[in-house]
């Protein structure tokens, strides 16, 4: 299967490692990645905190570039929901009916990764190992928009080697939210802190989740308190095999 990559400019920037695992576990898997280099924002910052008009230009980008596309994976569950959920709506907004078609076209084939593989390729075994001892944290985005359920903990259940435990409280939020963390930082720090605790409870050495953005809130939390447990993106973990450095 031919699948095009939206890399997201936050793993772009920050992140690159998430990127490319992607491609090493769908090349490994068989299929063909596309890479289109003229990709750029979703516009989920700006759509998020009202500047809706200047996500318009966005919401185009990514219908020109994608649109010869049957199927486009990205490692984030809040950009895939951006995606998914605003574009149409931007563009009827701002009385683009023609564009409103087109996002509404390809909307539905924007895949967040747990998705694309469980859901489109059939697989929950990627032929996966990652010794280690690991807790997932479902973020806000793929629970309650993306709604990927328990897909994600079936591609980590099939990991050779992994200890997988579960962690409480695991629907709550970590307190990240994009802006949120700026605007409420009160609020943001009592939640994290309790998503640190229930981390910390669970004895695990690595914390996975889909978006490397609220890894960050939250690694960044248990970094300054010393834990010593790492952070993992979903697919960084999938693309673990025996010969890979640990």
């Amino acid at each position: 299967m031919r699948i095009a990559l939206f890399v997201t400019c936050f793993n772009d920037t920050m992140f690159p490692r998430t990127g490319r695992a992607v491609v090493t576990l769908l090349e490994r898997l068989g299929h063909t990645v596309d890479f289109p280099q003229a990709q750029a924002c979703c516009g989920q910052l700006h759509i998020n905190t009202g500047y809706r008009s200047r996500a318009l230009p966005m919401v185009r980008r990514f219908t020109e570039v994608f649109a010869g596309h049957d199927a486009i994976v990205t490692p984030s569950a809040s950009c895939a929901g951006t995606i998914r959920h605003h574009h149409t709506k931007v563009a009827r907004e701002h009385r683009e009916a023609g564009l409103a078609a087109e996002a509404e076209r390809i909307g539905p084939r924007v895949y967040e990764l747990s998705e694309l593989l469980v859901d489109v390729l059939g697989v929950t075994d990627v032929g996966a190992y990652f010794p280690h001892r690991v807790t997932y944290h479902p973020t806000c985005h793929s629970l309650r928009m993306v709604k990927v359920a328990d897909r994600p903990l079936q591609l980590l259940r099939a990991v050779r080697g992994i200890d997988l435990v579960e962690l409480p409280a695991a629907e709550s939020c970590c307190g990240f939210g994009g802006a949120f963390a700026l605007k409420n930082a009160d609020t943001s720090h009592a939640l994290l802190a309790d998503k640190m605790r229930h981390v910390q409870e669970t004895g695990a050495a690595v914390l996975t989740a889909g978006d490397n953005s609220c890894l960050l809130h939250i690694g960044g939390g248990l970094s300054r308190l010393r834990t010593g447990i790492g952070t993992r993106h979903l697919a960084e973990i999938l693309a673990s095999t025996d010969g890979d450095p640990r």
